[in-house]
């Protein structure tokens, strides 16, 4: 086969072979083909990486805000102007339908470079004082050095943003790994950045789990990243605990939608469908667990399976598709693996089945009947696929939204304002959304509790997980 596409690493400002010379296939999820190949980064080629990164720090990090700001707008304004070629990318890399990436995640990822462009120059420190006689304290926010980062393959133009636009803003150099199966916008959004930026300030490997681990093992990060699985996330916690490297981890999602009989069901069912089948289910934060009360419950089985069968998946160029494949052909076999081991006790009443023999397409999928110690429940799947459960009271609802080991988002459906602000506040999320699921914004805080996360993205809570504080005191009197 006459591969069409080979990528390559970006270090030091330009394109790099590995010393091995070894590549991995790239799969377009929408066919099942191989179109191209990326490079597997052997530890040899980490360390190099790392070393140019962090040389380049010592430069980038003496960089004023203002001038960090000016170079992140203007690959803000150069990512906008080359839209065409990036969601090209994103649609080769992940399937995904054109309108999603061209509509919604390249708007939003060029908003969050934006954003952090901006709040580079409004850091906050503590304010200075006197709080030793005869002395005066204040308090700064430094870079932490060279920030090593993994970004998953469910969203990976946005997240690749969303990681390198803070750390970059906050002064610190970055070697990015791209999800093994999902590398091709990202490295065409590190080669546009890399334009702008210093050489070696922000740097590109690919590679599998290996190159990862070789990542997080070596010396000169001080910072280790990653959006993942939870058992990712605790391979990296660990192996980071053993150098004291501090991590930044975003995981998992099991996010319930929490439906009242007060609510308007057509409209929620409508929402928490685009939630729960959009990017095919492949998403921490979609909405895979409705919990309905028993006054609408059969009303939102009824009203999901409906939208189930109305949703179609297809191809990118489908303008017609709701939503695209699923990753690869591990992770369809991962969702139909899950809907062949349903107890008896619950039914699927929406499709179940692949889509089509080309690609990894899987119909969009409603399961009732669960119970709560139902795996299907309790894990993490990232397919099409929604449980829906009945609760008889709130104080129920709140023990089955929150009897998973997933706290990174939900949402709460009623008419009901003091129900929902009561619900806001016992729901164990990171972000609790009232009558919708899904928007982000760049100006809040997006991190989850218990085992979805131990840091946070967006506003300037991202920008400060980037920074180090150092408390710098004089003595007045100088004999």
């Amino acid at each position: 086969m006459t591969t069409a596409l080979q990528l390559h690493n970006f270090v030091g400002g330009e394109r790099t072979g590995t010393l091995a010379g070894e590549t991995l296939p790239l799969v377009d999820p929408s066919t099942g083909e191989q179109y191209g190949t990326s490079p597997l980064t052997r530890w040899m080629d980490v360390d190099a990486a790392m070393e140019v990164a962090s040389s380049a720090f010592e430069t980038w990090s003496q960089t004023t805000p203002r001038q960090r700001q000016r170079v992140l707008l203007d690959v803000a304004d150069a990512v906008e102007q080359r839209a065409e070629e990036l969601v090209a990318a994103e649609c080769r890399n992940t399937g995904k339908p054109w309108s999603v990436v061209r509509d919604d995640e390249l708007p939003m990822a060029v908003d969050l470079i934006r954003f952090y462009a901006g709040a580079a120059r409004v850091q906050e420190d503590g304010a200075g004082g006197e709080y030793q006689q005869g002395h005066t304290s204040f308090s700064r926010r430094e870079p932490i050095g060279v920030c090593a980062q993994v970004t998953s393959w469910t969203h990976p133009l946005l997240l690749a943003a969303a990681k390198v636009a803070p750390a970059l803003a906050a002064g610190n150099a970055v070697v990015l790994k791209p999800a093994e199966t999902t590398p091709v916008s990202t490295a065409l959004l590190v080669e546009i950045a890399g334009e702008f930026l210093p050489a070696g300030v922000l740097n590109l490997i690919c590679g599998d789990r290996d190159s990862g681990r070789a990542m997080v093992a070596h010396e000169v990060p001080g910072m280790f990243s990653i959006t993942g699985t939870v058992r990712s996330g605790m391979e990296v916690a660990g192996s980071a605990a053993a150098d004291l490297k501090r991590v930044h981890l975003q995981l998992g999602g099991k996010a319930p939608a929490v439906v009242f009989d007060d609510a308007d069901v057509p409209r929620a069912a409508r929402r928490i469908a685009a939630a729960a089948f959009g990017n095919a289910g492949q998403s921490c934060t979609a909405a895979s667990r409705v919990l309905a009360g028993p006054g609408v419950f059969d009303e939102v089985v009824a009203a999901l399976a409906e939208w189930a069968v109305a949703m179609r998946p297809g191809p990118p160029q489908d303008p017609d598709a709701a939503f695209g494949p699923l990753n690869s052909q591990g992770q369809l076999e991962i969702v139909q693996a899950h809907l062949e081991r349903l107890p008896e006790h619950a039914q699927i009443v929406a499709g179940g089945q692949r889509k089509g023999e080309r690609g990894y397409f899987h119909e969009a999928t409603v399961v009732a009947g669960v119970s709560q110690e139902d795996e299907l429940v309790q894990n993490e799947v990232l397919g099409p696929v929604v449980t829906v459960q009945r609760f008889g009271s709130e104080d129920e609802a709140v023990e089955l939204a929150n009897g998973v080991r997933y706290g990174l988002v939900a949402s709460v459906w009623t008419r009901d304002h003091a129900r929902a602000m009561r619900m806001s506040r016992r729901l164990q999320a990171g972000t609790v959304w009232i009558n919708t699921h899904h928007p982000l914004a760049a100006e809040m805080p997006h991190s989850g509790f218990k085992h979805s996360a131990s840091a946070r993205d967006f506003g300037r809570y991202g920008l400060e997980e980037y920074s180090r504080i150092k408390h710098v005191m004089t003595a007045w009197d100088q004999q």
